[in-house]
């Protein structure tokens, strides 16, 4: 059984299972994280979709590198949760399955490629209240409680 987040599903809405990987970043006690500007802004744990034919592990590192300019090194899964959520950039109702890592972060390669991201680094504990939604933040209270 995964862990839900957030608001209950409605009842009679179709929602659309979407698969993603999401990464805690440390270095020291701050967290790498990317801010989301549109349709936001909305603070979130470096990650996304899994597409069609890719693995977790590959979907991981193009995500964060997508969302952060950077460059990551052994990624360990730490969870899972999941949660009902509105997608305003793909028009879709969907319940997201979100895979979470730790992993290094190594080198930054440049800004975001992906639009309307930019990272940022953060004290883990401000993260944990800053994040957009409950399970990024329970899984960052997990990693500085040392998981």
């Amino acid at each position: 059984m995964i862990r839900r987040f957030g608001e209950s599903p409605e009842a009679g809405r179709t929602y659309t299972r979407r698969v993603g990987v999401y990464s805690l970043l440390p270095q020291g006690r701050r967290l790498l994280l990317t801010c989301q500007q549109e349709p936001g802004p909305d603070l979130q744990l470096p990650g996304g979709g899994i597409d069609p034919g890719e693995s977790p592990i590959t979907a991981l590192h193009r995500e964060v590198f997508e969302e952060t300019g950077w460059l990551i090194a052994a990624p360990r899964r730490v969870g899972a949760f999941r949660r009902f959520t509105y997608m305003p950039e793909y028009d879709l109702w969907a319940e997201k399955i979100c895979l979470i890592y730790r992993a290094r972060p190594v080198r930054r390669i440049g800004p975001p490629t992906e639009p309307f991201h930019e990272a940022l680094w953060m004290e883990t504990e401000d993260a944990i209240h800053l994040l957009g939604n409950e399970g990024d933040s329970y899984f960052a209270q997990r990693h500085l409680q040392g998981l």
